[in-house]
């Protein structure tokens, strides 16, 4: 059935039945096309706005999932630095202690690279500030790891050592003192005998009799021994890893330049030459070039009783000698 059309008459106040002309149906349908078309590419145009294509989609779906997981590796570079500066903590203040190490200097373990800028391929991607402070903390750890591990090879070197180092290290009295009652001044300062003036005592008297036995505290080389200004007859041994003990105003030196010796063997015998008021033993204790306190170094000779008594008697500005 052809469709019917009506078009109101003004005069007649009625609708008239009329047939439009095949050119004006054809325009109608053109304009109805176009309208359709026009509303469709907007919605186009709306929806790749708004989604995107399929790709793009994809590509931020996986920036996405990117980014979670740099977050995430970045979270666990934080925790992993952190397990890192603890084991440096105990390499430095444990191991290294226990071994009598030097600790790995700050400069050398927080040191970073230099030169060009190392990031600068990872600038122009999305992200950049988090890539590359991820990427900076990957190559930190990486270079602590390698520090770290070349500080345990030579911890394990050391400990291979500690037998040795034990030998060597001076530990007991160098004189016969069990009774600690030969025990005479200490290490600091004290008033000189004989200028009556304030002077540092560098290490420790021990009375004894003239031809009393003195005895090397640790395994070592003798490196001197003769007549030495102020100290009278003395010999000085090396015991290597850095320490070095001396024992001087001697009656008589029984070990010579070059000599091997073990702890506890005979090296002299107490006498009151050089500057001296009468007869002991002044022993001193050297660490890496510095003199330091003898008394920490009879711990195979002292219980924990008598090293207290012995701190008590040695800190009493007791009678010196030299």
């Amino acid at each position: 059935m052809r469709k019917v059309y009506y078009t109101y008459n003004p005069k007649t106040r009625k609708y008239d039945q009329y047939r439009p002309t095949f050119r004006v149906r054809l325009l109608t349908i053109i304009r109805q096309m176009f309208l359709g078309m026009g509303f469709a590419v907007a919605g186009f145009l709306l929806l790749y706005w708004l989604l995107g294509t399929p790709s793009e989609k994809a590509l931020r779906i996986e920036n996405s999932q990117l980014q979670a997981q740099y977050n995430v590796l970045s979270h666990q570079l934080d925790e992993a630095l952190e397990v890192m500066e603890d084991l440096q903590q105990r390499d430095d203040n444990l191991y290294r202690v226990i071994m009598q190490s030097d600790p790995i200097s700050e400069h050398v373990r927080k040191a970073g690279y230099g030169g060009t800028n190392r990031y600068e391929h990872l600038e122009a991607m999305a992200n950049a500030n988090l890539v590359i402070n991820t990427t900076q903390k990957l190559d930190i750890l990486k270079r602590q790891l390698y520090i770290q591990s070349k500080s345990y090879d030579e911890i394990v070197e050391l400990c291979k050592q500690n037998d040795e180092r034990l030998q060597c290290i001076p530990a007991i009295q160098p004189v016969s003192n069990k009774d600690l009652k030969r025990t005479a001044s200490g290490y600091g300062l004290r008033i000189d005998p004989i200028y009556k003036t304030h002077k540092f005592h560098y290490g420790m008297d021990f009375s004894a009799d003239t031809g009393s036995p003195v005895y090397a505290t640790g395994n070592g080389t003798v490196v001197k021994s003769g007549w030495e200004s102020g100290y009278g007859l003395t010999i000085e041994i090396d015991h290597g890893f850095g320490y070095r003990t001396r024992y001087a105003h001697l009656s008589k030196n029984q070990a010579r330049r070059g000599q091997k010796v073990k702890r506890g063997e005979v090296i002299g015998l107490v006498g009151s030459t050089g500057k001296s008021t009468g007869p002991h033993l002044h022993y001193e204790v050297v660490n890496k070039g510095r003199k330091v306190n003898p008394i920490n170094y009879y711990f195979m000779d002292l219980t924990a009783e008598e090293y207290d008594r012995m701190i008590q008697m040695a800190a009493n500005h007791g009678k010196v000698y030299d």
